[in-house]
């Protein structure tokens, strides 16, 4: 074959440090949904839904057939707190938490995870941040200590 082609599809979900609220306003939050999805798209990711909430995000796209799963969440997250920092003075101290939860999904569940990710607001006066990633990494049997799992 002389093309090189590939479509493999991900799920990456990451929070801001310490959970705090920094995305209440929403507004400031679906700008910056679409300021990631430029990011993700300037790294031949094809961004699909963008959602969460005030403490998170969560992230369904592709992976680029040649970057790395760890430089395209890197890029998302340096790139968008820098640009959330020069949003408002109450901004300056944005981050995100240092980690991530990124998981490979198939075509099968993709419009079952578009509509989770597009009813986060609903989801989460429901359940927290933190039993939804505990319910995503056992879902997906990834291994944590929990000691580890939040900064």
């Amino acid at each position: 074959m002389p093309q090189s082609l590939a479509k493999i599809l991900i799920h990456t979900v990451f929070s801001t440090k310490d959970r705090r609220p920094f995305l209440r306003d929403k507004p400031l939050r679906e700008e910056l949904h679409r300021y990631l999805g430029g990011i993700l798209a300037k790294h031949d990711c094809q961004p699909i839904i963008i959602g969460g909430v005030a403490d998170h995000v969560h992230i369904l796209s592709t992976l680029s057939r040649t970057g790395s799963a760890a430089e395209m969440v890197k890029e998302a997250k340096r790139g968008s707190s820098l640009w959330l920092q020069t949003k408002d003075a109450e901004l300056r101290e944005f981050a995100w938490q240092s980690g991530y939860g990124i998981f490979s999904i198939s075509f099968s569940q993709l419009e079952t995870l578009r509509n989770y990710i597009a009813g986060q607001e609903e989801h989460h006066r429901k359940v927290s941040f933190q039993d939804e990633l505990r319910e995503l990494l056992q879902r997906y049997e990834v291994a944590f200590d929990e000691r580890y799992l939040w900064d």
